[in-house]
């Protein structure tokens, strides 16, 4: 599949919303039609990493045909060689709807089964009662770059935008904002996020970062790429220690993507965020 064929994915086009389990609607993306672009290719990757997907509309029935409803999380690791179209995924989770499952864990393992199939690699999926503590939200930690006062007119993402700060300190911290916004490359759909840039080594100019972050706005890619230009871009800009850019992205159709890219093997994801 290339860029071409993305416009015969069924994001934005009018579908038929099928209630009988059906795992033929996943449709896989390969990731190396992006990172071509980035300059990445095979398995050689300069990034550990993972993406977490939540769904919020997940309903089967048990044996008695009573539904029952969950919050899912899904992980899918960055190194897999295909991503899962994100329309694609909604139709596939609700085919669920009218389908009896013998229990919970059937419904996870089947899940995880068909997920693997999709992304080429393994894929953890957790369900939550709808009541459990661990769906709770917190703030995200570290400097707000959104307080910063600057110019920005600049709406495709351009590396040269980025510098680093003139003090030339070496640094330990993490910087955040919530204006990244990137598009749809299929529908042309606005996408919004909180995007955070934790490191150790020489420290950024904040500004010329948050101009950086700004330049995304009218900027057509997946999630996923999204995130891994930054940290691409970051990463050529300064020989860092340690490196981690994730983004939080919201919801839409009941899904929202998480990517994570890090320097770190084990480097996981902030707890969810209000906006979410």
């Amino acid at each position: 599949m290339n860029r071409d064929d993305w416009q015969n994915l069924p994001l934005g086009k009018e579908t038929r919303y099928e209630s009988a389990y059906n795992p033929q609607l996943l449709h896989p993306i390969q990731r190396s039609i992006s990172r071509a672009h980035l300059g990445l290719s095979g398995d050689a990757l300069p990034f550990f990493g993972e993406d977490e997907w939540w769904g919020f509309e997940l309903s089967w029935l048990n044996p008695k045909g009573k539904p029952q409803v969950a919050v899912a999380r899904f992980t899918f690791p960055a190194a897999s060689p295909n991503m899962v179209e994100s329309k694609s995924f909604k139709l596939y989770l609700n085919s669920f709807n009218q389908t009896e499952f013998a229990s919970w864990d059937a419904v996870r393992e089947t899940l995880e089964k068909d997920l693997r199939a999709a992304a080429g690699a393994p894929v953890i999926a957790t369900l939550y009662d709808v009541e459990d503590a661990a769906l709770a939200v917190a703030r995200p930690q570290g400097y707000c770059l959104d307080q910063l006062d600057i110019d920005a007119r600049q709406y495709q993402p351009d590396a040269a935008l980025l510098a680093l700060d003139a003090r030339n300190e070496r640094v330990s911290e993490t910087l955040y904002s919530h204006l990244l916004r990137s598009n749809c490359p299929v529908t042309g759909q606005p996408d919004w996020a909180t995007v955070s840039i934790e490191y150790r080594g020489p420290a950024l100019k904040r500004e010329a970062l948050l101009a950086y972050i700004i330049s995304f706005r009218e900027h057509q890619d997946f999630h996923e790429h999204c995130v891994e230009r930054i940290f691409c871009d970051l990463q050529r800009l300064a020989d860092f220690d340690e490196l981690t850019v994730c983004a939080r992205y919201t919801r839409r159709g009941g899904l929202d993507i998480n990517p994570l890219r890090s320097t770190l093997r084990n480097k996981r994801l902030p707890p969810r965020f209000a906006r979410q």
